[in-house]
């Protein structure tokens, strides 16, 4: 009898075996010539060796499966182990506007049709500027993005970052330690992060520095090599930090900056950098720049209007 030593070390064993391991008793109904053994985090399967062969293929199946969807219940479970690769991925095949499913089963969208453009975008280019106001989605999509070519091991880790222009960049006078100064300027990542990926996931990416979420001012220095970074509220850069960060592109990087140039904070009147890129970076093969507007807003529905008032008062 041949033994196979399974180790789940990129997903939480528990997701895998279900509660008091009912995914491990479907799995022994599936596989009866097997002796099955779960503990911590390792798999012990004793048996035949093709046998083996084709519990671990299936077992990798359902792995790949929750990283993917982040749910495997029983359902789920007997119907992945009765189906083909196939007829596991038709139902992605048969929504295109899925970028990946969150927190327990969540579907994150391209809503709209710039939001689409930047999926697309992604997949033909290195490096994305999605340009807009606020509730376009922007920010939202560019962390899906982010979070789908982490969860497929296109990239190694997600790094967010910020201008954190309402401190001047200098944090040292706000109260607490460094990450209590620095969320309140990274919230709005944060939220986006925990509608994608559970609670206890994240919180293990973010000590191991799988993902990083800092101000832009800790990017000096960096080369950022297998990495989905994105800069968010790029308005309020200026000319030298926009430099700055685009010149940190390592390799096999994937580059996302968003912003509003209507809503620009940079103090004593300076050039915002993100409107200079716009202006330089416009023909550059690699670079594509998408303008999302009104239409792309998702909030409130005054949101729209609003908008369009304050567009229509700074063209006349």
């Amino acid at each position: 009898m041949n033994e196979r030593l399974i180790e789940l070390t990129e997903v939480n064993p528990a997701e895998i075996f279900g509660v008091h391991n009912t995914n491990i008793k479907v799995l022994k109904k599936y596989f009866p010539k097997l002796k099955i053994v779960a503990r911590g985090s390792q798999i012990k399967v004793y048996g035949e060796s093709e046998i083996l062969d084709e519990f671990e293929k299936r077992l990798q199946m359902l792995v790949d499966y929750f990283h993917r969807y982040n749910n495997l219940d029983e359902n789920t479970l007997e119907r992945l182990l009765q189906a083909n690769g196939n007829e596991v991925s038709k139902n992605e095949a048969n929504n295109k506007d899925i970028i990946l499913y969150g927190v327990s089963g969540k579907l994150i969208k391209a809503r709209t049709f710039h939001q689409r453009e930047m999926v697309k975008s992604m997949k033909e280019n290195d490096m994305l500027f999605a340009v807009g106001p606020a509730g376009t989605g922007k920010t939202y999509t560019a962390v899906a993005l982010a979070v789908k070519a982490l969860r497929e091991k296109e990239v190694r880790k997600i790094i967010l970052t910020r201008p954190a222009v309402e401190a001047g960049e200098n944090l040292g006078f706000l109260p607490g330690d460094l990450k209590e100064k620095l969320d309140p300027y990274m919230q709005p990542l944060y939220d986006a992060l925990n509608d994608m990926i559970p609670y206890e996931k994240l919180q293990s990416y973010l000590e191991k520095g799988v993902i990083q979420i800092a101000p832009l001012a800790f990017m000096r220095g960096r080369t950022l090599d297998d990495s989905f970074v994105i800069l968010d509220e790029a308005q309020n850069t200026t000319h030298n930090q926009m430099k700055m960060f685009l010149t940190r592109m390592g390799k096999n990087a994937k580059f996302v900056i968003t912003g509003d140039p209507g809503q620009i904070d940079i103090p004593n009147k300076q050039i915002s950098g993100l409107k200079e890129a716009l202006l330089a970076l416009n023909s550059i093969k690699g670079i594509s720049i998408i303008y999302l507007d009104e239409k792309d807003v998702m909030r409130h529905g005054l949101v729209k209007k609003v908008i369009k008032a304050f567009k229509s008062l700074e063209t006349n």
